[in-house]
């Protein structure tokens, strides 16, 4: 049976290494459980992946020595993988490169940042990728980048000469694809928490008043957290 690996990529939440830039306003250890709370709702969305599709679920992790962190975050059935490197480009291509070599049919690498991603986003990804021949599928981020990566080989030149963290990431993605004839499918655009105003989009959208994200995931954890904190993002 195909079984495709889904990772999240992942910094293990501690407190003042987690979420810097949501952390300068809503505080250290508040930004790193709002990680935590990320984590495990991304974590949800990839086990609500129906199991007859064939999936596993990976945290690529980083630092070292997190493991145990990893392991109360994550479902008993997901795997681990240190990141490899530091350089975005780096973490994303021996990623993909490991889970490939490790049997699966696709890879599907997905932000940590995105608590209500829908699985329904996930579920078309792998279907998109088990059509024949080579392709891509990319989930380009409000932002600019992207939220998911899906691929059935790891073509190194995705990753390269990438101004990592700018607006042109999903757009610098697609001409690359290009660039070597990779067919490439786009999804539904979707966005990361990544500081206070997407805040507020997530707080929006789990009260039922977002005008942009609808018919995401419902974020148990994360939506637990921010209702018994609800000074936060205010």
């Amino acid at each position: 049976m195909s079984v495709a690996a889904i990772g999240i990529i992942c910094k293990a939440p501690q407190p003042g290494r987690s979420k810097t830039r949501l952390a300068t306003a809503i505080g250290e250890v508040a930004a790193s459980e709002l990680s935590a709370c990320f984590l495990r709702d991304v974590a949800a969305a990839i086990e609500a992946v129906p199991e007859a599709l064939g999936r596993r679920g990976y945290g690529v992790y980083a630092p070292a020595g997190a493991e145990h962190i990893m392991r109360q975050l994550l479902p008993a059935g997901f795997g681990l993988l240190l990141q490899a490197g530091d350089d975005l480009g780096h973490v994303l291509f021996g990623a993909t490169r490991a889970l490939l070599d490790a049997g699966h049919d696709s890879v599907l690498l997905v932000n940590g940042d995105s608590p209500t991603l829908p699985t329904r986003l996930l579920v078309q990804a792998v279907e998109t990728l088990r059509e024949p021949g080579d392709r891509m599928v990319l989930g380009p981020a409000s932002d600019g980048g992207y939220y998911l990566i899906g691929l059935k080989h790891p073509h190194k030149h995705l990753f390269t000469q990438i101004a990592w963290g700018t607006e042109t990431v999903a757009r610098s993605t697609c001409e690359r694809a290009a660039e070597i004839g990779l067919a490439a499918t786009q999804l539904p655009e979707w966005y990361d928490v990544d500081d206070v105003e997407t805040l507020r989009w997530l707080q929006e959208e789990l009260s039922g008043h977002s005008t942009r994200f609808r018919a995401g995931g419902f974020a148990p954890a994360s939506r637990a957290f921010l209702n018994a904190a609800p000074q936060i993002g205010s």
